[in-house]
């Protein structure tokens, strides 16, 4: 017997990390205070970006398309979660489980491409500093921020139509803390093979293309950096792309963990999720922030003219 349209489905239910009533306020602090750190932490960054013309730079310029980002992609998942936390409920709609998908495809894939670009902004600067303002001119920085945005959006738009196409099973519990691609395709009773191959795919494109741009990037930086006669030039000059490679670090390699894991909806999948979806977006601020004059005294400048307006 055919199976029923899948818009016949209300709704699915999100088991998330814990069915004991007695721990879901301290997840419902734990994440809001996450939630709140990691928004004010990104908009400080944003505000200090624009505020001072020293920071008007394609680094900072990209940094500051970062910490949006960053602030868009926690709002797809945080936000539910502490609603259903709230109202002790697990479900979320059919069409908020779709958006969820899309929105959480869209800006994943932004960080993505905004963490290589990034990586090419800092070999540019290391290994062509002569050419640096022509090569990173306004006109290239915009278009890559754009290219970005495009391919992001059309990957996430294709995916989620093909989602609409399917018909789902009674089956409607999945085990995590967020619509998951992976674990919606699972409950799929029509035929998913066009998704997982478009799956696939991307995974490769968004994931593995970019990351070994990242590594092409940081292998001729490396071999720049040992090239320095002084010790103090060697670390000053890797000091600048530290943060960086700190938060690309941190974001593939949970995120990878996650994608390369045969079981996503165990605990060590979850937590994999958490880190680069809460965790990373989170520290992203004090990464770039603790070490960066620059950004430390554009900061002390946001917050001075803050507490005067107050």
């Amino acid at each position: 017997m055919e199976p029923r349209n899948q818009t016949s489905v209300s709704e699915f239910l999100l088991l998330g990390f814990s069915q004991d009533s007695e721990h879901q306020p301290i997840l419902f602090g734990l994440f809001l205070s996450m939630y709140l750190v990691t928004v004010l932490g990104n908009l400080l960054i944003i505000l200090a970006v624009s505020s001072d013309s020293h920071l008007h730079t394609p680094m900072y310029f990209f940094l500051s398309n970062l910490s949006f980002a960053d602030i868009c992609f926690i709002s797809t998942t945080i936000p539910k979660m502490l609603v259903n936390i709230q109202t002790q409920s697990k479900s979320i709609t059919y069409a908020g489980c779709i958006a969820q998908m899309y929105f959480f495809m869209v800006f994943g894939g932004m960080d993505t491409f905004l963490l290589t670009v990034m990586a090419y902004d800092r070999f540019v600067a290391i290994c062509h500093p002569l050419h640096y303002t022509v090569i990173m001119n306004p006109w290239l920085c915009g278009l890559l921020v754009l290219v970005s945005w495009f391919i992001s959006l059309s990957y996430s738009l294709i995916q989620s139509l093909l989602m609409l196409r399917l018909s789902f099973c009674t089956n409607r519990v999945i085990p995590h803390f967020y619509c998951e691609l992976t674990q919606a395709l699972m409950l799929a009773c029509s035929d998913t093979l066009v998704n997982h191959i478009l799956q696939y795919i991307v995974t490769g494109l968004l994931g593995i293309v970019p990351f070994s741009g990242i590594l092409f990037s940081y292998s001729r930086i490396a071999s720049s950096i040992l090239r320095i006669p002084s010790a103090n030039g060697k670390y000053k000059t890797f000091s600048t792309c530290a943060s960086h490679l700190s938060v690309v670090s941190l974001f593939y390699g949970t995120g990878l963990g996650v994608y390369l894991s045969s079981d996503a909806s165990s605990w060590r999948g979850m937590i994999a999720s958490l880190m680069y979806t809460v965790i990373t977006p989170m520290l992203n601020p004090f990464i770039y922030s603790l070490r960066n004059r620059d950004i430390k005294r554009a900061l002390q400048k946001v917050l001075r003219i803050t507490l005067y307006v107050q």
